[in-house]
């Protein structure tokens, strides 16, 4: 029973600038490690081949140590890799597949579908009928040509195409590179392995995009995961199972903190996340000075545990209690200075009084502290 695992939107040479130098580096070797991982996985599962849905390279201008190291890669699963282009590495007659031949770093395994046809693996029992994009968008649906090629007698009839099916994405997802929904039907394939959408998603019953392998972004559209497909013959409904092999997960919470317990129960989550996180927070809503000073050790804690954490507090509201206030034992001017902060609070300076607050709390805190060891 031919059984192939497919995958995309690898994006590799994709550039974390968004992070420090440190976080940006080891998301990006993340991906070379999931490569490596869905190799191997290939490997272990006896998969006959291993199908890329385009997006291998994040861009045309990607250097030639990125390409070498992609498909060096690749080496566990010695079986046939049929890789497509995407929107991000198009076609073009001088790409970055061009420059990886002439660079001499396409092992012989890999099959590179840079023009429309048909692929075939007569030993894996496998036709791949491939829509690869020759430009980065495209306005008619490539897939069409699948209807009118023929395949050999008795091998499974496989589509590989990037972009997307029409009337299931978001509006502002499938404005380019359309896809049928139906093509499996019209074109009489057992399975239709697509990219371009970075989540593990089902169309229908033989129409699944893969995702990508090692999540960039803060989607919840479970990205993370390779499809591992079995097909026991040609027209048989595929048997299809999802594998992990995300090295960090990705996420983005958006929080109003109004009583206590909502920041008791945040750092609970935050506490419940495994060290392999990427976090993104935005906090609106009220805070205690006390409250202030639990989120920042909370924040430290996640910090040193979790590849990268990030805090919007531009909508919180610093609201120190009178047992805040009473706790600092600011007097006189100092007493003072705390309750014209407060009042400016309210006004365009928010933001600048509820730091400068902050700041003041902390250091006669810290001060009443080392009076009191």
């Amino acid at each position: 029973m031919p059984r192939f695992l497919h995958t995309a939107d690898w994006q590799m040479g994709r550039s974390f600038s968004r992070f420090d130098a440190d976080d940006g580096a080891a998301l990006a070797e993340a991906r070379y490690a999931a490569i490596e991982a869905l190799a191997q996985l290939a490997v272990d599962q006896d998969c006959d081949a291993v199908l890329v849905a385009g997006d291998v390279f994040d861009a045309q201008t990607v250097s030639d140590r990125t390409i070498r190291r992609v498909f060096n890669a690749t080496s566990a699963f010695k079986g046939p890799w049929v890789m497509l282009p995407g929107n991000h590495d198009a076609a073009l007659a001088e790409s970055v597949w061009t420059r990886a031949g002439r660079l001499g770093a396409v092992p012989d395994n890999v099959h590179l579908a840079l023009e429309p046809g048909v692929t075939v693996l007569a030993e894996q029992r496998l036709a791949i009928l491939a829509a690869p994009l020759t430009q980065r968008h495209t306005y008619s649906d490539l897939t069409a040509a699948f209807d009118e090629w023929e395949t050999p007698a008795g091998l499974l009839r496989i589509g590989l195409a990037h972009g997307s099916i029409q009337g299931v994405l978001p509006d502002e997802v499938d404005a380019t590179n359309p896809i049928a929904p139906d093509r499996t039907q019209l074109a009489g394939l057992d399975y239709l392995a697509l990219g371009d959408w970075h989540g593990t998603k089902q169309i229908n019953e033989r129409t699944w995009y893969s995702g990508t392998p090692e999540p960039e972004r803060f989607r919840n559209n479970d990205a993370g995961y390779v499809l591992v497909v079995d097909l026991a013959e040609p027209g048989a409904l595929p048997d299809v199972h999802r594998h992990d092999t995300a090295r960090y997960r990705w996420y983005q919470w958006r929080e109003t903190l109004s009583v206590p317990s909502d920041l008791d129960q945040l750092i609970a989550r935050m506490q419940e996340l495994p060290e392999a996180s990427v976090l993104d927070l935005r906090l609106e809503g009220a805070i205690t000075l006390e409250g202030h000073q639990h989120l920042n050790h909370g924040l430290s804690l996640a910090e040193a545990r979790f590849r990268s954490v990030s805090c919007d507090r531009s909508g919180l509201q610093l609201e120190p209690t009178e047992e805040d206030i009473a706790a600092l034992h600011a007097d006189g001017y100092l007493g003072e200075a705390i309750e014209e902060l407060r009042l400016r609070q309210g006004g365009d300076v928010s933001g600048p009084a509820r730091d400068a607050l902050a700041i003041l709390a902390s250091l006669l805190s810290s001060g009443t502290q080392e009076v009191t060891k």
